[in-house]
């Protein structure tokens, strides 16, 4: 081979090695999964390494470009059906090295996008997050909509712990923490519809993923009056058991006051009723204490009451309320309590979390607890409140009368416009025998 043909073989070569180490460099997009909320759509690629991508946006029609550097799609990879904003997806190859994908859209989004590292059981991921181009706002009963005559329903925001790309643990036989939070959460927002008084609201009712602050954010957007946010444990022996109720540490109400106080944004917002944007910063921190201090002394408060109820329905895995820095706890207004229902990597707990019948047991004893902490603290302005004006007026007005000679219950009663039976029964009376003497709680009519 004479030496021109030599050299011109050998860059052929070294042309076609350096396309196929290329090739073989190329990170492998494997899957796409999608998620649509009530606000935004989720889409998850899991891909082989880290990528160098590229997001743009195209209008009539609608359509957002994904290209990424020197990548490939893999055997596994497909579109996937249309979902939330989703309209529909394209993807092929993009030059010699690139991949390109096309999301047809339903209508104009801001995209947002990022790139996460290997997690658990999950790899590199490549996550897209679609918002409407106009927001619309989450349909909440107000205050003002409530007839002030009976006193307003007070708000229960109810979070199901993780969802979406985010399964959080996994039981033996295979139950995901968050298909099992989203059920106890469903089964919770119902009991408490259906109770006098109190109406309840989801950060999430389906399979979707909300960032953690997002989540007590919703809380106070809602107006809630108490957040409650449902998890299932884990643990690495799967002895472990029992229900908990956890709050706030102190170490993370102070860091996160002092975030709240840093940042403008936050200030500019209502803590309790009170901007603290127009305050010096000493003040501020004052009012922002006493939100807080008042904050988590009845979230303390509304735990012990969980926490008596759910003891009454099994063994709970300690005596008293727990305390951690939990992200979904850090409201500085609303009153936050986050329940692990059981621990899902125990057999016996996962297969009562997976019954229907346990779960509905699990949000009547919530529920319990909740109701007894409002009738025991009951809001202004709320039903509860008012309930509670028109129970201390009856006491108020009940009188006393002393049994006289020839006095008998029937006349007692009739002489009072009350019932035979309703004296008895205020007086735990077993018959209507009385002694001269004896003085008996006249009940208001």
């Amino acid at each position: 081979m004479s030496g021109n043909r030599y050299h011109r073989w050998l860059a052929a070569c070294l042309i076609a090695w350096s396309g196929m180490a290329a090739y073989a460099n190329a990170t492998e997009i494997k899957n796409l999964r999608v998620w649509a909320g009530p606000e935004y759509t989720r889409a998850v690629f899991d891909v082989s390494g880290p990528v160098d991508y590229k997001l743009f946006e195209l209008a009539k029609p609608d359509r957002i470009v994904l290209d990424l550097r020197e990548s490939t799609l893999g055997a596994e990879f497909s579109a996937p059906a249309a979902k939330g904003l989703l309209k529909g997806l394209r993807a092929g190859k993009q030059g010699k090295a690139d991949a390109r994908i096309v999301f047809d859209l339903a209508e104009g989004v801001h995209p947002k996008s990022f790139l996460l590292p290997p997690a658990d059981k999950f790899g590199y991921r490549l996550v897209l997050d679609l918002y409407p181009s106009t927001a619309k706002p989450v349909a909440v009963k107000s205050v003002a909509e409530v007839s002030v005559g009976k006193g307003r329903d007070v708000i229960v925001a109810i979070d199901a712990g993780h969802g979406g790309d985010d399964p959080g643990a996994t039981g033996a036989s295979g139950a995901h923490e968050k298909t099992i939070t989203l059920a106890v959460a469903r089964e919770l927002k119902k009991a408490i519809d259906r109770t006098p008084g109190m109406t309840a609201v989801l950060t999430r009712d389906s399979d979707y993923f909300i960032p953690l602050e997002q989540r007590y954010l919703k809380a106070r957007e809602m107006k809630a009056d108490l957040f409650v946010s449902i998890h299932a444990d884990a643990f690495t022996s799967s002895d472990a058991r029992g229900s908990s109720v956890w709050v706030l540490s102190p170490r993370g109400a102070t860091n996160e006051a002092a975030r709240w106080l840093a940042d403008r944004e936050n200030r500019a917002d209502l803590v309790g009723g009170i901007s603290l944007d127009d305050k010096d910063d000493t003040l501020a921190k004052v009012l922002l204490d006493l939100s807080q201090g008042a904050t988590m002394g009845a979230s303390n408060a509304v735990a012990e009451q969980v926490l008596g109820s759910l003891k009454k329905l099994g063994p709970t895995h300690r005596n008293y309320v727990e305390r951690a820095n939990f992200v979904v706890l850090r409201s500085p207004d609303v009153p936050s309590i986050l329940v692990e229902t059981a621990f899902i990597t125990n057999p016996t707990e996962e297969a009562r979390l997976t019954n229907p019948d346990h779960r509905e047991k699990l949000a009547d004893a919530i529920l319990d607890g909740v109701r007894d902490y409002f009738r025991a603290s009951p809001p202004p302005g709320s039903l509860f409140a008012a309930t509670s004006r028109r129970e201390r007026g009856d006491r108020a007005k009940a009188s006393r009368y002393v049994v006289g000679r020839g006095d008998t219950l029937s006349a007692i009663a009739a002489n009072h416009g009350l019932t035979t039976a309703q004296l008895r029964a205020a007086n735990n009376l077993a018959d209507e025998r009385v002694r001269v003497g004896a003085v008996l709680e006249i009940p208001s009519g």
